[in-house]
């Protein structure tokens, strides 16, 4: 297995970003070729940055158990959007980063063989870049997500509340906006043959226990199918680690000898 970290400027965001790369033992590879091999973005949460996953859980065991190319990029706190400030980085996420991949390592998965998930802000992140653009993912997942932003004008005395309005803007403006997660579930349920498969899970003991109830209850209501599972469990990495291979036994079955 190769771990990788690099630093890179992208275009998109204008300062110099780490990036992390696991990939699997040359064994697990077999005859297929490194740019045809099965991607996962998995995405960081607000206080972290790209070496969070390889740090606190199991993500090597499990990249290399399923022969997975796994890219963790760094975000910072931009909650996966374009901001105000002219740092992009959703497209970043969505469009440099990915040709990046492609000129440097020769990734070019398709479909069928791209997956995203994050957690907390990272939940954000993989279900923004899915709900939007199906397309490009076979199956998609958000473990303990922040999946709500709309929710930030209701709390007036969130210390928080200046740091979100550099990100998003006028926070009075965010429900019905591009950044908010109902108006993604209401397009998607106009096709919900087209979407990649859903993935979510949140520890009853967390306290985005309540976003992520009434975001499944709304994706129900839309018509917007996802795999939800709720259990005892909080805000942590050993809840994250725990639904990581969930996740990937919900995409792509248990791991094979073959990989």
């Amino acid at each position: 297995m190769a771990l990788i970290q690099l630093d890179h400027t992208p275009q998109t965001v204008k300062v110099c970003l780490p990036l992390y790369i696991i990939l699997p033992d040359p064994g697990k590879m077999g005859d297929i070729p490194l740019s045809q091999r099965k991607v996962l973005y998995l995405l960081h949460g607000l206080s972290d940055n790209g070496s969070a996953w390889q740090r606190y859980t199991s993500i090597e065991t499990i990249a290399n158990e399923y022969g997975l190319v796994v890219v963790m990029p760094s975000i910072g706190r931009s909650f996966y959007t374009d901001q105000l400030n002219g740092q992009q980085y959703y497209t970043y996420l969505m469009e440099e980063l990915p040709s990046y991949l492609k000129q440097v390592f020769g990734l070019d998965p398709k479909r069928e063989d791209t997956l995203i998930a994050g957690n907390s802000m990272g939940g954000y992140g993989a279900f923004k870049a899915a709900l939007n653009s199906p397309e490009r993912f076979a199956a998609a997942a958000s473990f303990s997500g922040a999946l709500s932003v709309a929710i930030l004008a209701l709390n007036p005395d969130d210390p928080r509340r200046h740091e979100f309005e550099y990100v998003f803007g006028d926070l009075s403006k965010l429900e019905g906006s591009k950044h908010d997660s109902m108006l993604w579930l209401k397009k998607a349920g106009q096709h919900p043959e087209d979407l990649p498969r859903l993935y979510m899970a949140c520890g009853r003991q967390d306290d985005l226990y309540p976003l992520n109830q009434m975001f499944f209850g709304a994706a129900q209501n839309f018509g917007v199918p996802i795999e939800y599972v709720e259990e005892d469990g909080r805000h942590d990495w050993p809840f994250w680690d725990k639904h990581i291979r969930r996740f990937l036994t919900f995409a792509l079955g248990e791991p094979t000898t073959e990989n």
